[in-house]
């Protein structure tokens, strides 16, 4: 009895293992809507403000002695020329603000299979920016054998040394996008792994390269 029962535990490992491998699924999920903004900044409320100033300048010199007119038209003149400076300094350092917002890093790949006839993955991985500072990755055209408790790493290295967990891979075929978690240093976890958790078994990588 007892050799029966463990053949039968052992047979139902050896189905939990083998079972994905006889089977697919696929998903094709939609670019997220918010990837690479491109930010615009609302310039009415300033020009506004610079009309009234204007205005208000304009009233006080009308009040005034004729006599200081050629002096306060001088000092104005004086503090409009060191006011278009500033604006001109703040302007420059807020367009230079934007490029390097438009300009967010981004990564891609390719994935390689293990090539042991049995393991295998392939397709496109890339990063995309959203505009909350945040990062997903994403794989495109991807296809892997299918297996069990099969993971997505972003890894230092093939061997999930060191990973960070991006959760279950959604379907062995397809679009599928994975949030990258807040602060993750993609020069440092530069390798994706599609990884077999349950039996520590890589099934593919991708090297993500700065595009």
């Amino acid at each position: 009895m007892i050799i029966v029962a463990l053949v039968a535990i052992i047979g139902m490992g050896v189905a939990y293992a083998i079972s994905p491998y006889f089977t697919s699924s696929t998903v094709n999920e939609a670019l997220p809507n918010s990837a690479i903004p491109l930010k615009t900044e609302d310039t009415t409320m300033k020009d506004e403000s610079m009309m009234k100033d204007e205005s208000m300048m304009k009233d006080e010199s009308m009040m005034k002695d004729e006599s200081m007119m050629k002096d306060e038209s001088m000092m104005k003149d004086e503090s409009m020329m060191k006011d278009e400076s500033m604006m001109k300094d703040e302007s420059m350092m807020k367009d230079e603000s934007m490029m390097k917002d438009m300009q967010m890093q981004t990564y891609a790949g390719t994935f390689v299979g293990v090539g042991d006839g049995i393991h295998d993955a392939q397709g496109m991985v890339r990063t995309l920016p959203l505009n909350d500072g945040n990062n997903v990755l994403r794989l495109e055209n991807f296809k892997a054998t299918n297996g069990p408790d099969l993971y997505v790493y972003l890894s230092t290295d093939n061997k999930a040394s060191e990973f960070v967990s991006l959760g279950k891979l959604k379907a062995n075929n397809g679009n599928q996008n994975y949030d990258i978690p807040e602060n993750t240093d993609l020069e440092k976890y530069s390798k994706v792994l599609i990884w077999c958790k349950a039996f520590g078994v890589l099934f593919g990588n991708a090297d993500l390269s700065p595009q």
